[in-house]
């Protein structure tokens, strides 16, 4: 079998250079929608199928669309330094496959796993409403909803359902009260749009790992550290921080873990059958 080399070396390669673009194209485009009224997270960014905001497209769409300038830095920024190799490797075709791919992949993942958080968020509002008490409220709220974070109206209104709730004991009103309480938060989970190309950069991380596992990639621009090591801690670190669910953490980490494994499952494949025979 002849091994691959690629006939030249490009510092911005044509893929990572127009998903650059789009991006940011993207973000700016987002800004100036803002100022009229138009929130393009809400049309393009990831939803789960039972938000009523759900389209197909959003599979795709949430990956050129970022929240922050920060945000899309740093996903550029690691897309570009870990991607860039792989790229001039593999050449464009594959390169943007495998970066489809890698995020569909996050989004199967995300999309998975908040299914199934919200599953088992109604099954304990459903249980809860077969017995519902002051301090079954009370226990649910601390178990599933973590208001103190969401806003000081919601808040509010949690608090006061809870007094009342313990000062006249159970009425059809309260209830109904904790019911809508429970309904909203429950909407408010549905309707949490995700952004940003983080599952590919992550995918892209993994493929560079495996396939360069003794780079050295210095931290910080000072601390060195192998590639195989690197994708090891953070692949870690992002494994416990889902387990955790912080209620403040708003990142995705199951879409992050997504993207490494469909990354690595990718790279396999493709390990196994000779590049020669796909292109």
């Amino acid at each position: 079998m002849q091994e691959f080399r690629p006939s030249s070396f490009k510092l911005l390669p044509d893929v990572i250079k127009n998903i650059m673009i789009v991006s940011a194209l993207a973000y700016f485009a987002d800004l100036a929608l803002n100022k009229i009224g138009f929130d393009l997270n809400a049309y393009a960014g990831l939803y789960l199928p039972a938000s009523e905001n759900f389209h197909w497209w959003q599979y795709f769409s949430y990956m050129f669309l970022h929240g922050s300038l920060t945000h899309i830095f740093l996903n550029m920024f690691a897309f570009w330094m870990f991607g860039g190799i792989l790229e001039n490797l593999w050449g464009p075709k594959r390169f943007l496959i495998f970066f489809l791919v890698t995020g569909l992949g996050a989004a199967l993942i995300h999309t998975a796993v908040g299914y199934y958080e919200l599953h088992s968020l109604q099954a304990k509002a459903d249980a809860f409403f077969n017995a519902p008490g002051a301090d079954a409220f009370s226990i649910f709220i601390k178990d599933n909803i973590p208001y103190q974070y969401l806003n000081a109206d919601y808040a509010m209104a949690v608090e006061g359902i809870k007094s009342n709730w313990y000062a006249h004991g159970d009425s059809p009103m309260i209830i109904e009260q904790a019911r809508q309480a429970i309904d909203e938060y429950i909407r408010f989970k549905t309707n949490i749009p995700t952004v940003g190309a983080s599952g590919a950069v992550y995918g892209v991380l993994m493929a560079f790992g495996i396939l360069f596992p003794n780079t050295l990639i210095y931290l910080y621009f000072f601390i060195p550290l192998k590639a195989k090591y690197l994708v090891l801690i953070i692949g870690g670190i992002e494994l416990y921080s889902a387990w955790q669910s912080n209620p403040t953490d708003n990142v995705a980490h199951f879409a992050h873990l997504g993207g490494m494994l469909f990354g690595y499952l990718l790279l396999r494949y493709w390990q196994k059958n000779n590049r020669s025979q796909l292109f």
